[in-house]
């Protein structure tokens, strides 16, 4: 993130906004399929074209983009990140109700942490690798004075911002599992998956219950998922960092 938040915020989460529908209609759920592919980046080829629906999220204040590929990887084709003092990101705009398919599945690989970086604070909210997963804002889940900032928002963007954001991250050093505001908005909860240099240069399966950590982070059912995000950013420590990103899915909670 850069202190240029919270309108760096806003339009990432803006950009995350629903734009496709992939839940069945009610009729439809018993045929639902048991995982919805958001990020199969294993399917495409080398050097591109990403698959349908992806889009880089850059922001205007900051000069400086991370930049992303389609890579081969040993036996695989993954979204490889390099940041140099730097933030961008790319995206994905969906529409998944949380309680159907509560469960993310994604892959990744980071070659090095950043000395500096920290989730409690805002010159050091860098990471070499984080999935965002964004909300869809709810106007029955605000205020009068909440719908009037979102109204206000809607204004300036042409679409509502989010009603929040879960940001699953590779951390310097705060524990695994650790769970926090983001040191900007509270509109964003900080995730540890993993921690420290360990797991360096190592393929790593991960997965989260969105449906609980949205519960735990702001105390409410969640609303629909309306986006997903890939971002590795260095632009508040001035490091580098690289990072692979593999696919990206939605599965149903097993029975």
């Amino acid at each position: 993130m850069t202190p240029s938040t919270p309108s760096v915020i806003i339009g990432l989460t803006s950009c995350l906004l629903a734009g496709m529908i992939l839940a069945a209609p009610n009729w439809l759920q018993a045929e639902s399929p048991a995982t919805i592919e958001v990020g199969a980046f294993s399917t495409a080829p080398a050097g591109g074209p990403w698959p349908d629906g992806w889009k880089p999220l850059t922001f205007p204040k900051i000069p400086q983009q991370t930049t992303y590929q389609l890579v081969k990887d040993g036996d695989r084709v993954a979204v490889k990140a390099v940041s140099q003092a730097s933030s961008s990101g790319y995206t994905k705009e969906i529409l998944i109700d949380p309680k159907e398919y509560p469960i993310i599945q994604w892959q990744w690989k980071v070659s090095n942490i950043l000395k500096a970086g920290n989730v409690a604070k805002k010159d050091g909210d860098d990471y070499p690798a984080r999935i965002y997963v964004t909300f869809q804002y709810d106007s029955t889940k605000v205020g009068l004075f909440g719908k009037a900032k979102y109204e206000a928002a809607k204004l300036i963007y042409g679409r509502y911002p989010p009603l929040g954001a879960l940001n699953y991250i590779w951390e310097s050093r705060a524990p695994v599992g650790t769970a926090v505001p983001n040191p900007y908005t509270e509109q964003v909860h900080m995730v540890v998956v993993e921690s420290g240099a360990a797991k360096l240069n190592t393929w790593m399966i991960e997965e989260r219950n969105v449906h609980d950590d949205y519960k735990r982070a702001f105390g409410a059912e969640p609303p629909m998922i309306s986006g997903v995000a890939i971002m590795t950013d260095t632009d508040n420590t001035g490091e580098s960092a690289e990072a692979y990103y593999g696919d990206i899915v939605f599965r149903k909670k097993p029975e």
